[in-house]
């Protein structure tokens, strides 16, 4: 049956019936994604965003390959992961291709098939059109309203209280709140077509379909316990036993067998990464150190004696306990000698928690200089800083830019480099393009402007004149998205 009518015929409204179209909701998503930005909360953490991206990067290229991710659709929607700092068991959909995901759930999925569930499951509400579907259901709400009615509703579910869902109501418009966050609960016939589509999706990327049985076994457990609102995945994506049985059969699991998966030692570490940079509290920290002197922790497996490990030693660094914290990442390393993915992250932990330490040399002489993925480059650019020898570290973060512009972290540091290099110009230019990133087009324009006034500047030396017609060219292009941004924001108010 061709999509459109199987839309009309589940009463949801296609591309010929007044839904959003992809550049109206990748407007809603950038709204949205820049508060999401501003808030304390959000976290850039290289070693996590690696993780989960390299999860979400396979599930896109399979939904390229099934065809559930068109070209329009790949082209206008933005696709970027926002990882927040919360310890709610929590991932969400949000318009424009945007998708938030909490460390609480990466702290307790128990293997990557397991959060490629997940995502894969949030994954096909984008490409399936969900979001924009339920918003077209009231064409009166402007983008900014419904902005703020996401927003609202983040913040009442991040509270988990009265007073916090209060907060969220005033910030999505008081009296009408109620009824816009309705139109979020996705249906169930939308939670279906997400299962259904997710689990051929996270199948076609090689993710094992055990997998999905022991997500939805987990889902189904907590549930049970969810009175307490701490598992909000739950409460937008209630389930249902027609859902469970449908996922046991598509598994081929029979309700009651073991789909347990095994623990890979790098994902324990992962997951103990995410529990500590949840900021869980000085005396969970303490706990965690502890806990390696234990009994447990002998009879302890391999994999989950490297988390605990792992976990003690990031927390022993948080503590500032850097006595502590080498002794423990030196067990870790010993421990996952033999384990090529989990002694790298053992020895980027080490070399964190040398820069922590203010001991950049030793960071350094961790690290390799040359290596071009992500967290190395950006913990060596932050040796190379501190140890006033950045020049190395530049043509690759430089290279990394001009691949992933929208890597704001990589922007900032690479600014960082140039003015350890005397550069002040690029460095200007570097922090700009970091706001460009963040969709701060207010803050990019007066940085822009900042880096023109330094290139005019009488006596301010040679100037880098191709340095400086890129940020000309630049600062036109921010003025212009900057004119745009404020003609939506305009049209939200009428």
């Amino acid at each position: 049956m061709p999509p459109l009518a199987a839309a009309q015929m589940q009463g949801l409204p296609g591309m010929g019936d007044g839904e959003m179209t992809a550049s109206a909701e990748r407007q809603l998503g950038d709204t949205v994604a820049r508060q999401i930005y501003r808030d304390n909360d959000y976290l850039d953490d290289p070693v996590l965003v690696e993780y989960i991206n390299d999860i979400w990067q396979k599930l896109l290229a399979a939904a390229r390959v099934r065809g559930e991710l068109t070209p329009e659709l790949d082209e206008r929607f933005a696709w970027t992961i926002l990882l927040g700092r919360d310890r709610d068991i929590n991932a969400f959909a949000l318009p424009g291709g945007y998708m938030g995901v909490n460390t609480g759930l990466i702290a307790v999925v128990g293997s990557r098939d397991e959060m490629a569930t997940v995502l894969g499951h949030e994954l096909s509400h984008i490409t399936q059109r969900h979001i924009s579907r339920m918003l077209s259901r009231d064409a009166r709400n402007m983008p900014v309203m419904l902005a703020a009615m996401v927003l609202g509703m983040l913040a009442a579910a991040k509270s988990g209280s009265r007073s916090g869902a209060d907060i969220g109501q005033a910030v999505a418009m008081g009296g009408q709140a109620a009824a816009m966050q309705g139109q979020l609960n996705f249906s169930r016939d939308m939670e279906r077509e997400a299962d259904r589509i997710g689990f051929g999706v996270m199948t076609q990327a090689g993710y094992a379909p055990q997998g999905a049985a022991a997500m939805f076994e987990k889902l189904q457990y907590a549930s049970r316990l969810n009175d307490n609102g701490s598992y909000p995945y739950l409460r937008s994506h209630p389930l249902t036993t027609e859902r469970i049985a449908d996922m046991q059969g598509r598994a081929q699991f029979k309700p009651g067998a073991d789909v347990v998966m095994p623990l890979v030692m790098d994902h324990a570490m992962i997951s103990s990464r995410a529990r500590v940079m949840s900021r869980p509290g000085v005396d969970i920290l303490r706990v965690w150190i502890q806990s390696v002197a234990t009994g447990e922790f002998a009879r302890s497996p391999p994999a989950q004696q490297a988390g605990m490990l792992y976990a003690a030693a990031l927390s022993a660094n948080e503590l500032k306990d850097f006595g502590a914290a080498r002794d423990l990442v030196a067990r870790l390393r010993e421990r996952t000698a033999g384990n090529a993915p989990a002694a790298r992250l053992a020895r980027l932990l080490a070399a964190e928690i040398e820069l922590s330490a203010g001991q950049p040399a030793r960071a350094a002489a961790l690290l390799d200089a040359k290596a071009r993925d992500r967290p190395e480059m950006l913990l060596s650019a932050q040796a190379g800083v501190a140890t006033r020898n950045p020049a190395p570290m530049i043509p690759p973060l430089r290279d990394w830019v001009a691949t992933h512009p929208r890597d704001a972290t990589a922007w900032r540091t690479l600014s960082l480099l140039y003015n350890a290099q005397d550069e002040p110009l690029r460095a200007i230019r570097a922090d700009a393009e970091a706001n460009v990133a963040i969709l701060d087009y207010v803050a990019a324009r007066d940085r822009f402007k900042a880096a023109q006034d330094l290139a005019r500047q009488p006596g301010a030396g040679p100037v880098d004149h191709y340095e400086a017609s890129i940020i000309d060219t630049r600062a036109r292009e921010v003025d212009r998205l900057l004119r745009e941004q404020m003609i939506e924001e305009k049209k939200g108010q009428r």
